[in-house]
C-alpha cells in the first residue's frame, strides 16, 4: 500500500529518468570582417614592436628602439604611444627638431583616434622639453601651458615654473650694464639733491636692474639711497625693506642701519628703531655719531611714552604699530605672559617672583618699549 515495494512483492520496475531540459542553442559568434582581422593582427605585431622598442630604449640602444617604434607606427596608426615613444628616443639622441615633429604629429592625430588626453598632454610636455633644450624658452612656456590645459600634471607645472624663472634670469642678465648702472645712480643722486624723490626712486630702481648685487659690489649704496627716498616720500615699509637689503649686503655699513632706524622711528616703532641703532653700533662702529644720536632719540621717546608725555595721537600710532608686530602678538597670546601681566596688576608678591626670571622680564621690557605696557 502507499506505492511501496516489499520483499514479498514482485520486483519494482526501474525508475523513469527525469526529463532533461533541451540544451540552449549556442550564440553564434559575431562575424569578424577580414579588415578587422587584419587590423587585430597588425595591432598585435605593433604592440610586440613597442615592447621590443621599450627594451632597447632602457638599454640605451636608441637606433634599435627607433626602428622598432617606427615599425609599430607603420603597423598601427591608431595608437599615438608609438609616436610619443619615438619622440623620447629622438630627445635622448639630441634630435630635437625630430622630437618636436613627432610630438606635433601625436597631438594632431590624438583627437581623431580618441587618444587619452593624458597622452596628448605628455606629447606637449615632451615638446616643451625639447624647445627648452633648444633655448627657445618662450616657446617652451607656451607649450607647457598648453599641456596643462589638457591635463594638470605636477611635473609639467614644475617644469613651467623652472623655465619661467630661467627666462626671467636670462633677461635680467642680458639687461646688465654697469656703465648704465652708474649713470642711473648719478642721475638719482642729482634728483635727490633737488628733492625730486619720485624721479630719484625711478633712477635708483633702474640702476639696480642694470647692476644687481650679484654683479655690482656697490649695489648696497643704491639700496641705501633709495631707502632715503622712500622715507622722504613716506613709504616707510619700503624704506625698511631696502635698508634690510643694504644691511644684508654690507653689514658694516653704518648708513644702512641709520636708514632703517629712521624709517622705524617715523613709524613710531621706537623699540625696533632702538634695536636697529644698537645693532648698527655693534656692527659698524661704536663711535658713529649718527647712530648714537638716533639711539638717544629712541630712548627719549620710549621714556616719554612711559611717563605719559607723548601726544594722544602719537601714543595711539605707537600702540597700533606694536599690536601689528607678530612678536608682540605672540607675547600677548601666551597664557603664561597673560597671567604675569595680571599678577603685575593684582598680585605684587607674585610680580616680585616674576621679576627674578630674565626671560619673562625681557618680554615685559619688550612690551614696555613698544608702548603696550606702561610702568608707573
Amino acid at each position: 500500500a502507499g506505492g511501496t515495494c516489499s520483499s514479498k512483492a514482485a520486483p519494482c520496475p526501474p525508475a523513469e529518468a527525469e526529463p532533461q531540459a533541451a540544451a540552449a542553442p549556442k550564440e553564434p559568434e559575431p562575424e569578424v570582417s577580414e579588415e578587422e582581422k587584419q587590423y587585430k593582427e597588425s595591432r598585435e605585431k605593433a604592440q610586440a614592436e613597442k615592447v621590443a622598442g621599450n627594451a632597447a630604449y632602457k638599454k640605451k640602444e636608441f637606433e634599435t628602439a627607433l626602428a622598432h617604434y617606427t615599425k609599430a607606427m607603420e603597423l598601427d596608426d591608431k595608437d599615438i604611444s608609438y609616436i610619443t615613444n619615438r619622440a623620447a628616443v629622438h630627445f635622448e639622441m639630441g634630435n630635437l627638431a625630430e622630437c618636436i615633429k613627432d610630438c606635433d604629429l601625436a597631438v594632431e592625430r590624438g583627437p581623431s583616434v580618441r587618444a587619452d588626453y593624458k597622452m596628448i598632454a605628455r606629447a606637449l610636455t615632451r615638446k616643451g622639453n625639447a624647445q627648452r633644450k633648444q633655448g627657445e624658452l618662450e616657446a617652451a612656456i607656451k607649450t607647457y601651458k598648453k599641456s596643462l590645459t589638457e591635463h594638470r600634471n605636477a611635473d609639467t607645472l614644475k617644469r613651467l615654473n623652472d623655465v619661467e624663472k630661467e627666462l626671467k634670469d636670462k633677461r635680467e642678465q642680458e639687461y646688465v650694464n654697469l656703465d648704465l648702472a652708474t649713470e642711473e645712480k648719478d642721475k638719482g643722486n642729482a634728483f635727490f639733491k633737488e628733492s625730486k624723490f619720485p624721479e630719484a626712486v625711478k633712477c635708483y630702481t633702474e640702476a639696480l636692474k642694470r647692476g644687481p648685487p650679484k654683479v655690482n659690489q656697490e649695489a648696497y649704496k643704491v639700496y641705501s639711497n633709495r631707502a632715503a627716498c622712500y622715507t622722504k616720500l613716506g613709504a616707510l615699509p619700503e624704506a625698511v625693506k631696502d635698508a634690510d637689503v643694504c644691511i644684508e649686503l654690507k653689514p658694516d655699513f653704518a648708513k644702512g642701519y641709520s636708514r632703517k632706524g629712521t624709517a622705524q622711528f617715523f613709524m613710531k616703532e621706537f623699540d625696533k628703531a632702538m634695536e636697529t641703532y644698537k645693532l648698527g653700533l655693534e656692527q659698524a662702529g661704536a663711535d658713529n655719531e649718527e647712530l648714537k644720536a638716533g639711539l638717544q632719540r629712541c630712548i627719549q621717546k620710549i621714556n616719554m611714552g612711559n611717563s605719559g608725555m607723548l601726544s594722544e595721537q602719537e601714543q595711539k600710532e605707537r600702540q597700533a604699530h606694536a599690536m601689528a608686530d607678530p612678536e608682540i602678538q605672540s607675547i600677548l597670546s601666551d597664557p603664561v605672559m597673560r597671567q604675569v601681566l595680571q599678577d603685575f596688576q593684582e598680585n605684587p608678591k607674585a610680580a616680585q617672583e616674576h621679576m627674578k626670571q630674565p626671560a619673562i622680564m625681557a618680554k615685559i621690557q619688550k612690551l614696555v618699549n613698544a608702548g603696550v605696557v606702561q610702568v608707573r
